[in-house]
């Protein structure tokens, strides 16, 4: 297992392990919400001695779900992914190495973020270069459509490992609902860009 930390959120990789992630574009957050993010986060983790294991799981879960709610929200500008382009590009990008580093189960590309089920192989770059990867390609290609210069994706990306077969399902139907959730369309599978292994 490698653990490793970078800002403030902690990202782990075990190989053959399943990782819901989340990407969005730099700035779909306000900064006023980040902060109030990042203090709520560091309370709780100065709390949890104090709390139950599963009490302290608990909240760290509702903690990230917050975090996705203002994502899901969709409220804050850029919306470059909407732009059926960009949209494409990201899809590729996330297919390019299904099969070598990692099996693509699902992802979600809404108008300011991504979300997607992944399993890593043996052997596979560490998450953090998987994702540097796509995400260094994709903001190169989408800057130069966009003929425009500056960061696209935010640096970090949210990242959970999946801990059981509930976990995965949860996550699997989370993101592929995501749209449906959101009131763009009806059925999960009317979202163009939307997609589901067909191992599943």
């Amino acid at each position: 297992m490698i653990i490793f930390y970078k800002r403030r959120l902690p990202h782990w990789q075990l190989y053959n392990a399943t990782f819901a992630i989340t990407s969005r574009l730099n700035g779909s957050i306000p900064v006023d919400k980040i902060l109030e993010i990042k203090e709520a986060y560091k309370f709780l983790n100065k709390e949890k001695d104090y709390l139950l294991k599963g009490e302290y799981e608990a909240q760290k879960r509702d903690f990230f779900l917050k975090y996705d709610e203002i994502l899901d929200a969709n409220a804050n500008q850029p919306y470059w992914l909407k732009e059926p382009f960009i949209a494409e590009l990201v899809s590729n990008a996330l297919k390019h190495y299904n099969g070598q580093h990692y099996h693509l189960w699902a992802f979600c590309i809404m108008p300011n973020h991504v979300h997607f089920l992944i399993t890593t192989n043996k052997g596979a770059p560490e998450l953090k270069k998987i994702n540097q990867n796509w995400k260094k390609y994709t903001a190169r290609k989408a800057n130069e459509h966009l003929n425009r210069t500056g960061k696209f994706w935010q640096e970090e990306s949210y990242d959970r490992m999946v801990r059981d077969e509930d976990e995965f399902w949860s996550q699997y139907i989370y993101i592929l609902n995501n749209p449906v959730k959101e009131g763009f369309v009806k059925n999960w599978e009317d979202w163009k860009w939307t997609y589901s292994s067909p191992d599943l």
